[in-house]
């Protein structure tokens, strides 16, 4: 018996919240997803102060996102080949150190935007790595039964960031702009600590020969390419990824055509959390429920039909309710899913798989934020959203007459 084996045979018979080791590893990455998320909120608005220019502030935005893109095609083969809590504790050192040199240059009076530039790509880049490892590591850290609530748990920490991070960059800043940053070194600092305790091996044992990078980028697509629901996702979100990324800018250009304050804006982007929160929770009972090609089926057409309430309700303070449900929606799809996928691909594969899955919508969902601003610039709301709710009924309608995803169902145990 491998030592894997032996320990998913120990976790299979832990209850998730026992596990000693994915206790620490979900507590770091709550409070370093927490943290990033408010000086995520925090940087474009120390970027303006600093130079006074919002060309300045999205180049700095941008600067921070590209690496994503850039490292998608060798990230997942590095992770593969890499120890992968040694990189995910490299990225977190890393990242500290990063945030922490924003406070201290702040404070000496010596932050230029070329440093600025520096620290958001080099922040991009390590996260494109940890974000790779980490989801390549989970399927280690507990069994396959645990898989779906573990990403449901996931998905909690996407709601309580959604609601604590806009709230807490807005807070600290406003006392002083350094603090953000401060908080968001402190959390990585946490997430290296709660790694460096874990125990439990990240990866199986890889006994295959190593081979030249770009042979195992290939088969990682090509592993990839050959899964008929994996394919079909990839391919169908890398169009839905054009749209849904544009949902905060139409309702950013809504707020101001019906004269919504800042305050109501916050308010109804908060529903969005506050429903992938309660639909998160839920989880367990929904899954139990819905098979996974039936909850990816009614995600997306509830997408599509939710889409067009942002054209037709009166009052901006209704559509709380509708990013309510568009959150709820969120979760019911992405938590079985993301455990599928997960569950099926072999270890050895993990890093490049996901990353050749993430590659799909790297490249749209900057794409869709351009396509969005113009179209609302040019074409006006209506237009935008009519348009936007027929892509992404094109989708689910493509989704839905896919024989793969409507058969779609979790590996049984030991089969995957």
């Amino acid at each position: 018996m491998t030592i894997s084996s032996k320990n998913a045979r120990q976790q299979s018979s832990i209850p998730l919240w026992r596990n000693r080791d994915y206790v620490l590893l979900w507590s770091g990455q709550t409070i370093s997803t927490i943290g990033g998320s408010v000086s995520l909120l925090a940087f474009p608005l120390l970027v303006l102060a600093v130079t006074g220019s919002a060309l300045q502030s999205s180049i700095a935005l941008a600067l921070r996102t590209l690496p994503r893109t850039l490292s998608m095609f060798f990230a997942g083969a590095l992770v593969d080949r890499w120890d992968r809590k040694r990189v995910m504790i490299a990225c977190d050192i890393g990242r500290a150190l990063s945030i922490a040199s924003i406070p201290l240059a702040l404070g000496l009076g010596h932050l230029t935007f070329a440093q600025l530039c520096f620290n958001a790509f080099l922040e991009g880049t390590l996260q494109s790595f940890f974000e790779v490892a980490y989801s390549s590591s989970l399927g280690q850290v507990v069994s396959g039964e645990q898989l779906s609530a573990a990403m449901g748990q996931e998905e909690v920490v996407e709601g309580i960031t959604g609601l604590l991070g806009p709230s807490l960059a807005g807070l600290l800043y406003g006392v002083a702009s350094l603090l953000p940053f401060l908080a968001d070194a402190i959390s990585y600092t946490a997430s290296f600590v709660t790694l460096f305790l874990i125990r439990t091996p990240f990866q199986q044992v890889r006994t295959d020969v190593r081979r030249h990078l770009i042979l195992e980028i290939r088969e990682g697509f090509a592993w990839m390419w050959r899964q008929p629901v994996l394919r079909t996702m990839n391919l169908v979100n890398s169009v839905g990824a054009l749209i849904i990324p544009g949902s905060t800018l139409v309702l950013i250009v809504l707020a101001k055509q019906q004269h919504a304050s800042d305050t109501l804006l916050g308010v109804v982007v908060a529903c969005g959390g506050i429903g992938a929160l309660i639909s998160s929770l839920l989880s367990p009972l929904i899954q139990r429920t819905l098979h996974v090609g039936r909850a990816i089926l009614i995600t997306r057409w509830a997408f599509a039909l939710l889409w067009l309430l942002y054209m037709l309700l009166p009052h901006f303070w209704l559509l709380g309710v509708v990013e309510f449900l568009i959150g709820f929606a969120d979760p019911i799809e992405d938590v079985p899913y993301f455990s599928y996928r997960l569950a099926i691909i072999p270890d050895h594969l993990r890093g490049r798989v996901i990353s050749a899955c993430r590659l799909f919508t790297s490249v749209s969902n900057p794409l869709g934020l351009l396509l969005t601003g113009w179209s609302l610039e040019h074409w006006g709301t209506a237009p935008t959203i009519i348009i936007s709710s027929v892509v992404l009924g094109a989708t689910a309608l493509a989704l839905s007459c896919s024989r793969a995803i409507r058969q779609a169902r979790h590996p049984q145990p030991g089969t995957a």
